[in-house]
């Protein structure tokens, strides 16, 4: 799945060299197989974050961007609703600059995507998301998520 505005399409190039690295790995690493974590794909510029949570419900979780890398958010095992929208128009919550990582109010309106094993979503510093999100109930979930530097 692709996500963007049309006005940004070509802003990024989703099939660069950092990002094929990114799908290769995803697709030939035994995943299930490694424990939580960080590790390397193509030195500091990809990296891969191995995590391991229960969904929460929508209405606990927060929206969050991020400036300096994409997120390719994919799930190894379980599922979860993916809340996703546009950063523009947000009302800022939280910055945690030493993290990458800005929290937003909960907006009026936004979508979500039903993310469910072998499923994965790349989401650009434009767009504002809602991870870890229960669908239909609480759900052991193992989650990469590949953060891509611009």
């Amino acid at each position: 799945m692709f996500f963007s505005n049309v006005s940004i399409a070509e802003k990024y190039n989703y099939l660069e060299e950092k990002f094929t690295c990114a799908y290769k790995w995803l697709a030939e690493t035994d995943i299930n197989a490694l424990p939580a974590g960080s590790y390397p794909i193509m030195g500091d510029t990809v990296v891969a974050n191995i995590q391991e949570y229960t969904t929460i419900p929508a209405d606990t979780g927060f929206f969050e961007t991020h400036e300096k890398y994409f997120d390719i958010q994919y799930v190894a095992k379980g599922k979860e609703q993916f809340g996703i929208c546009k950063r523009d128009g947000l009302k800022v919550k939280e910055r945690i600059e030493e993290n990458d990582l800005i929290f937003y109010e909960e907006p009026e309106l936004s979508g979500t995507v039903l993310l469910e094993e072998g499923d994965m979503i790349i989401v650009a510093p434009e767009d504002a998301h809602k991870p870890r999100c229960q669908a239909g109930g609480p759900c052991f979930v193992k989650k990469v998520v590949v953060k891509v530097a611009l």
